[in-house]
């Protein structure tokens, strides 16, 4: 499998990765103009952007990228002076295990679309799914509340305050209820919320522009959620799949991504992770001698 159809595999099942490209490469180096490379949330790689040295810093710097949702242009270079040029705005990193050579990674983290979860069949509802996909948000009418952004009720009745309970205990960070004032009252003290889950809640949902045609409404309310999503209040959930965990490497000091693929040797009942083998080998002989 190619690394564009791996990434499109990935892509279709929502699977937030990042996407490593070997721009620029000064011999010594085992990568090359034009590699490249995804890399998981858990630090797995696949594909090539350089050797084992190499690929500690790259797994580090993508889990960043990942987690800051932007790209970056990493500069992996050995200790001393290394003739390369400059690169402004790129994130460099002094990576003690290179034996030489130099790389220019360019990281592209590639995360799934806001996931919206639209109620209803009602014209409102239909208007909000088309204008999601315009947005280039994913709009589904699903009752699985898993990775889901934002919960959008659009029934005009039904059970309504049942879905707003199962969206508060899934951890959804905005729910809309598209009804009057007076009614998603009612429906809100139905529930007993506390405050916190009360102001997860949006209704009259979306922003006060006036809308009236069920266009107009939509538009109030993708306008709600884009402020939301842009603020930083409501963050695409699923992004990493978890904390990251980091070691010291006892040979070089050099400070290591703990991952499925991470040199490990435990000794004694104690774990000892490494940069690469021969980091590995070296502890493990002397650990022998």
């Amino acid at each position: 499998m190619t690394i564009s159809e791996r990434a499109a595999q990935l892509a279709a099942t929502r699977t937030p990765f990042v996407h490593a490209t070997v721009v620029r490469a000064q011999p010594p180096t085992s990568a090359y103009p034009g590699d490249e490379a995804i890399l998981l949330a858990d630090g797995t790689i696949e594909g090539f952007v350089g050797g084992e040295c190499a690929q500690n810093s790259v797994r580090k710097a993508a889990l960043g990228a990942l987690q800051a949702g932007e790209s970056v242009l990493l500069r992996v270079l050995p200790d001393g002076d290394v003739h390369f040029p400059e690169a402004p705005g790129a994130c460099v990193v002094v990576n003690p295990c290179l034996s030489g050579g130099a790389l220019e990674i360019f990281l592209t983290p590639q995360l799934p679309a806001p996931l919206i979860r639209v109620y209803g069949t009602t014209p409102i509802a239909d208007a909000l799914i088309q204008l999601c996909a315009l947005l280039g948000y994913d709009a589904q009418r699903e009752t699985d509340l898993s990775g889901t952004t934002a919960v959008v009720i659009a029934s005009h009745g039904g059970p309504e305050a049942e879905i707003i309970r199962a969206a508060l205990d899934s951890g959804v960070g905005y729910i809309g209820l598209v009804a009057s004032r007076v009614r998603g009252a009612s429906i809100l003290d139905s529930l007993n919320l506390s405050d916190a889950e009360r102001v997860r809640v949006h209704t009259p949902v979306g922003l006060a522009i006036g809308a009236k045609t069920p266009a107009e409404i939509a538009v109030a309310i993708t306008a709600e959620l884009i402020a939301a999503l842009r603020g930083g209040s409501l963050d695409p959930p699923d992004r990493s799949s978890g904390m990251v965990r980091e070691a010291i490497d006892p040979v070089c000091g050099m400070t290591v991504t703990v991952g499925p693929a991470t040199e490990h040797l435990r000794l004694d009942g104690t774990d000892h992770w490494f940069c690469g083998p021969r980091c590995r080998a070296a502890f493990a002989g002397k650990a022998v001698g």
